[in-house]
């Protein structure tokens, strides 16, 4: 793999990984509530299954979804339904006791749930395979050059969202402001959703 090779993935993927969708806004909520460590296991959820859509997708199942894309569709719906969802449980938070607002908000199995059914990440991938697996090298060997990049540069972005969003909480010492702020990032969340839908349909 070259230097130019490298550089033109990173262009091209970077953007993508880093901008504000589901999961990404999801990592900054987590990072609001429940810090970096407590949302270990949601980047775990998250990561784990992108790296098995990414073998999965690398060796072959991409073309079966672009010859049935109906199924993407159902994948999408199902998606947008469980973000207004976790914008929901999070904003449900606001309206417990102390004690239970110090359990953890989003799990482990939040994140395999939210991963299986993140739209951006199939269309992220399809996008990927198709630019880069160019067959200038063994075809196999460059699927797991993609995947293994993609995989550290989606574990550093959102470990970056989830500490943002911790470092956000060190300057709020208002409950009221706090409240504001939760309800900004599920606001934020739904737009994601709403945008998804839009973009679904049209």
């Amino acid at each position: 793999m070259t230097i130019e090779y490298f550089l033109a993935w990173l262009a091209v993927m970077f953007p993508l990984v880093f901008s504000p969708g589901p999961a990404n806004v999801v990592f900054a909520l987590s990072g609001v509530k429940q810090g970096v460590k407590k949302s270990i296991p949601l980047i775990a959820g998250v990561d784990l299954v992108f790296i098995i859509y990414s073998l999965i997708i690398g060796f072959g199942l991409g073309e079966v979804l672009k010859t049935y894309p109906q199924l993407l569709i159902i994948i999408k719906v199902l998606g947008i339904a469980y973000l207004m969802y976790m914008a929901y449980k999070f904003i449900a938070v606001n309206n417990q006791s102390t004690d239970d607002q110090s359990n953890k908000v989003y799990t482990f199995y939040d994140g395999v749930i939210l991963q299986l059914l993140n739209p951006k990440g199939w269309t992220m991938l399809f996008l990927m395979f198709s630019l880069f697996l160019d067959g200038t090298f063994n075809e196999t060997t460059q699927i797991l050059y993609l995947v293994i990049m993609l995989a550290i540069l989606n574990i550093s972005t959102h470990i970056i969202w989830v500490a943002a969003g911790s470092a956000i909480t060190k300057y709020i010492s208002n409950p009221k402001i706090d409240q504001y702020l939760n309800y900004f990032f599920s606001g934020s969340l739904v737009i994601v959703a709403l945008w998804l839908l839009i973009d679904t349909f049209k």
